[in-house]
């Protein structure tokens, strides 16, 4: 074993010791997808960060007028697939490996004002974005109360 490894190792499980509180795994905390969402008179839009993430690899579902985006992480078949195509043996041996891929699921609560049918998302540079159009909403009604 060298440094680099060691000095992985020592953070490798960084967080899940109990120490009195519930175990917490910062490397899955922290992999969440950080959000940001602004809205205009006309749209709500929704940019999340997904760096080295591709159309392929973001699962978006509505479920009533809940949004749920994910990613499921890569599994080890598909990994030992893309490195030995060439069929070639591979003998590189890993010092320090921090850029896994990560599952990820994020829920959200749509606006009642949101046109379902119209949402659209995209991936572009590692940015997803999902606008969603917004509709005409009932207004309350004001009704007129007259004497019998």
């Amino acid at each position: 074993m060298n440094e680099l490894a060691l000095f992985n190792s020592l953070f490798d499980d960084f967080g899940s010791v109990a120490c009195g509180l519930p175990s917490v795994n910062f490397k899955k905390v922290f992999a969440s997808p950080k959000v940001d969402v602004k809205e205009t008179k006309d749209s709500y839009t929704l940019e999340m960060d997904l760096p080295g993430k591709t159309e392929k690899d973001v699962d978006i579902e509505l479920n009533g007028n809940v949004l749920t985006i994910s990613s499921l992480q890569e599994t080890k078949e598909e990994k030992k697939d893309e490195e030995k195509e060439n069929g070639a043996k591979d003998e590189t041996k890993w010092l320090i490996r921090e850029r896994s891929t990560v599952e990820f699921k994020r829920s959200f609560t749509i606006p009642e004002d949101v046109n379902y049918e119209k949402l659209s998302a995209a991936v572009k540079n590692g940015v997803l974005t999902v606008t969603m159009p917004r509709r005409a909403v009932a207004l309350p009604k004001k009704i007129a109360v007259t004497c019998a």
